[in-house]
């Protein structure tokens, strides 16, 4: 089943959708398996009547565009001929009327629905499609960090625990790994909306660095402290990127990536950003 976090992301969707669209109901919900999704999310109901609604794959409108995997809409659900009628019940105790669904899908695998609905039978146009298709974007691209988080956490837990020996005397192609999936993790912990998964993401990227062979002191982990961006920043740049790739790595501006770096390198003593870089592997911040 989807887990706690998943309800957030899907609540902050739904809330937008309203938001940009206009619509007065929004709701949605995550699938279970390959061909079920359970309405857990509303926004704008006056009742209770669709949350727990187990949608099955090509039944109803939900159905159809999990099926599909396309959005699909109607003008009056009650008198659609274009859809199958199991959630009748449900859907005019809400009183709904005109209906967009819009699957969600990562990797070409539906994932979720998101619907937004009118109480009153017009239709609905490019704006409300487009708003519609944004919020589930949206929960698209959470689903798609989350899942290349756990991938490269499964990836690099069994090589940050394995300590020294993996990076001196292992072979150096493999320690560039771990460098990279550092970089990666330390990149992608910003996007993570579930604060026990950052957490978690974050673990292990102190693991990894305090796996280098350069092992810090004591002294040296006291007298250096860089702000995670600055650490960011750096693993880029220790991962050969421009001031313009990490800006794009990192979703920041090039001129901020500059003013991380420089501060980074002021803290660290460095003169050049390979001083930068060395400084902050002696330090134990990058491994």
């Amino acid at each position: 089943m989807p887990e706690p976090v998943d309800a957030v992301e899907m609540r902050t969707a739904l809330a937008g959708l309203r938001r940009t669209s206009g619509l007065p109901v929004a709701f949605g919900g995550l699938l279970s398996d390959a061909r079920h999704a359970r309405i857990a999310e509303l926004d704008g109901a006056r009742t209770g009547a669709l949350r727990g609604l187990v949608i099955s794959a090509g039944s109803g409108l939900g159905g159809k565009a999990i099926a599909l995997a396309r959005p699909c809409a109607v003008t009056d659900y009650p008198t659609s001929r274009h859809i199958s009628h199991e959630y009748d019940t449900a859907v005019a105790a809400e009183g709904l009327r005109s209906v967009v669904a819009v699957p969600v899908v990562v990797r070409r695998t539906v994932r979720g629905v998101l619907y937004g609905a009118v109480r009153t039978p017009v239709s609905l146009g490019d704006r409300t499609f487009d708003a519609a298709v944004a919020a589930a974007r949206d929960v698209e691209q959470a689903l798609a960090v989350r899942d290349e988080v756990r991938e490269l956490l499964a990836l690099t837990r069994e090589q940050a625990a394995a300590g020294p020996s993996a990076a001196p005397g292992a072979a150096p192609g493999a320690w560039e790994d771990v460098r990279e999936a550092h970089r990666e993790l330390r990149a992608l912990a910003p996007r993570v909306a579930d604060p026990a998964l950052r957490d978690a993401l974050l673990a292990v990227c102190g693991r990894l660095a305090s796996a280098s062979g350069a092992r810090a002191t004591p002294a040296a982990v006291m007298e250096v402290r860089l702000a995670p961006r600055e650490v960011d920043v750096v693993a880029c740049v220790a991962a050969g990127a421009t001031n313009a790739a990490a800006a794009r790595q990192l979703g920041l501006r090039p001129e901020t990536v500059k003013g991380y770096l420089r501060s980074a390198m002021r803290k660290l003593g460095a003169h050049t950003r390979l001083e930068a870089v060395v400084a902050a592997r002696r330090a134990g911040l990058l491994p």
